[in-house]
């Protein structure tokens, strides 16, 4: 199903190529009246899936690195293949030249993105307000508190916003309409460190270097958070649970050993009958 997908994703944008060429070279020539083609219910499936598949596919392309293709190139290499003649790449050895050329692309943006993260950093801890911990947390107090302030083993009610450096949100309790309650250390290390300097009513805004975020890796199976991201959130605490040690069990007491019956009686139970 894949196969026939992409074969008729292909054709489609075959199609349009050759479409496009051919308005190009025929500019003088009187316009023809276009053909119906969906003269019966399999015709009309028929484009409509490739109409919907072309559109998904045309999606797709764009989400390539810079998305960047050759769509000459492109087209001839699937007419190529489709005619089953001998291809400038041999067809065993295209499956090995994507995977190293888009992990090749994966680690330049992955690069890019950590050093966008480290210069943006840099200039920012000059910035007024701004403050930087040793572990180089940067944060910024919008909303000043004073009060207790929560233990890493704490529980703490939050609402929160997380941006990527380019302004784009990845997540919002507030958009959701509910705060959050977690236990403080169970998140990244950037929140566990930072939200332990906040008193409740209070709002800061963080700005979390990749190995105090989702590190290398970023958020799994294709979230929207990529590797070496540096991220930014904005934190209003709400509340403070304090972590209370669990009481030690009591230890069991054991059975008494149940009493043996006397051959007295035995035997009375023996006479009764």
């Amino acid at each position: 199903m894949k196969k026939t997908v992409f074969i008729l994703a292909a054709i489609t944008l075959v199609f349009a190529s050759a479409n496009a060429k051919d308005k190009k070279n025929k500019k003088d020539v009187a316009p023809v009246a276009p053909v119906n083609v969906l003269t019966n219910t399999l015709d009309s499936m028929s484009y409509a899936l490739g109409t919907n598949v072309g559109n998904g596919l045309a999606k797709n392309l764009k989400t390539l690195p810079d998305g960047k293709y050759n769509q000459d190139l492109f087209i001839k290499g699937f007419e190529t293949a489709l005619k089953g003649d001998s291809t400038l790449i041999k067809t065993e050895a295209v499956n090995e030249f994507l995977n190293k050329y888009f992990q090749k692309a994966k680690e330049n943006e992955t690069q890019k993105l950590k050093l966008e993260g480290q210069q943006f950093l840099a200039a920012n801890m000059a910035k007024e307000g701004v403050k930087t911990t040793a572990s180089g947390l940067q944060y910024q107090i919008l909303t000043p508190a004073e009060g207790p302030k929560p233990k890493a083993t704490d529980s703490v009610t939050v609402h929160y916003q997380g941006f990527l450096l380019d302004g784009k949100k990845f997540d919002s309790s507030i958009d959701r309409g509910q705060p959050i309650t977690f236990p403080l250390n169970q998140v990244i290390p950037g929140w566990t460190e930072g939200v332990q300097l906040m008193s409740v009513g209070s709002k800061y805004k963080f700005f979390v270097p990749y190995n105090l975020g989702y590190g290398e890796q970023g958020t799994p199976n294709g979230g929207p958070i990529p590797g070496y991201a540096t991220l930014i959130f904005e934190v209003e605490l709400l509340g403070i649970k304090p972590f209370v040690e669990p009481a030690p069990a009591a230890p069991a007491k054991p059975e008494a050993p149940a009493k043996a019956k006397t051959a007295k009686s035995t035997v009375k139970a023996k006479s009764k009958k």
